[in-house]
């Protein structure tokens, strides 16, 4: 059995929704985020989106939000 890491970056995200990021600026450097299974996000440069974006597993992205929410990042 493959783990939950490697299954995300099976996913094919051809189809899959983006938004962009509620904090980004007028200036477009902005982060698209991707809703994945299990509560999994895909992560990716609004100015380069067809470059391999960045895949999280739920306890992942919990952990990088927590991060940038206390101003670890």
């Amino acid at each position: 059995m493959t783990d939950r890491k490697t299954e995300l970056y099976e996913l094919d995200l051809g189809g899959a929704f983006w938004r962009k990021a509620t904090a980004s600026g007028a200036e477009n450097d902005c982060v698209e985020v991707a809703e994945l299974p299990y509560g999994a996000r895909a992560v990716r440069d609004s100015k380069n989106p067809d470059r391999e974006p960045l895949r999280f597993t739920a306890s992942e992205w919990a952990a990088f939000r927590a991060g940038v929410m206390a101003g670890e990042l």
